[in-house]
């Protein structure tokens, strides 16, 4: 049994270029994309992935090795990975920018931590919320949603040398204006809430101006702010990030031609 040397490049294209859309998704997905998850696992794991959506991508077209089409492809692939990776990993950062505003409230914003995702020096607050979203992300099974997306993507965006355009890259970056509304609607009640606190601690002042209003202040901000969190911004988290994650699919979607 022998192959030609077409053949044997379509073989082989029809791992490497879903290869490519798959690592780039996976490069910059949540969970991951973890800095604590080691390199070998994330190739093994798409690795894997890769060979389970063949039977879907099919061979691919028929191009030249390393010829502009070929490179082209491999473009395109990892374009549309990253876009599908970029979007999720966006709305998970939606619970960052939270926990930050809240900190800032309750006057903790001094108070910063390593964050192992991004590796940066984040709010303990948005820090403990990162935490909880990305348990939701696993409890709510998201990664399996994004992994059967990525699957029916190949149906929808064959492997080929079309693939996005500069409409859908404006959606992408439009789309960050509802990653700053579902953070202000987390945020939201706890803010209010700290506003009203320091606005009725003012008032204590002018009534008492011999209080020590620092020595007040910071304690009852940080105990009401506290509150408000295992209250009010927990309990709402599980709703706002499924609408949250829903619109972010519901793009992804719109992107490759699924809705």
């Amino acid at each position: 049994m022998t192959f030609t040397t077409a053949e044997a490049m379509a073989w082989i294209g029809a791992f490497f270029w879903p290869f490519m859309r798959i690592g780039a998704m996976v490069m910059l997905a949540p969970v991951f994309s973890d800095q604590q998850v080691s390199a070998r696992i994330r190739l093994l794991f798409a690795v894997a992935l890769t060979v389970g959506v063949m039977p879907v991508s099919g061979l691919g077209p028929e191009v030249e090795p390393l010829s502009a089409d070929w490179f082209l492809i491999c473009l395109q692939q990892v374009l549309i990975g990253m876009c599908m990776g970029l979007l999720i990993a966006l709305a998970l950062q939606t619970a960052s920018i939270a926990g930050e505003s809240v900190a800032l409230s309750m006057g903790l914003g001094f108070a910063n931590m390593v964050d192992p995702v991004t590796g940066q020096s984040t709010p303990v607050v948005s820090q403990f919320l990162i935490v909880l979203v990305t348990l939701l992300f696993l409890i709510m099974g998201v990664h399996l949603m994004l992994i059967e997306l990525m699957a029916e993507s190949f149906r929808a965006m064959p492997v080929g040398t079309e693939g996005l355009v500069q409409e859908d890259f404006r959606t992408v970056a439009e789309w960050g204006v509802h990653m700053y509304a579902g953070a202000v609607l987390i945020a939201l009640p706890a803010v209010v809430l700290l506003l009203l606190v320091y606005l009725s601690l003012g008032v204590m002042t002018r009534a008492a101006p011999q209080m020590n209003i620092f020595s007040v202040g910071f304690p009852v901000t940080m105990l009401v702010g506290f509150i408000a969190i295992m209250t009010i911004v927990i309990p709402s988290l599980p709703g706002r990030m499924s609408d949250i994650w829903s619109h972010a699919f519901q793009t992804i979607g719109t992107i490759i031609g699924t809705n």
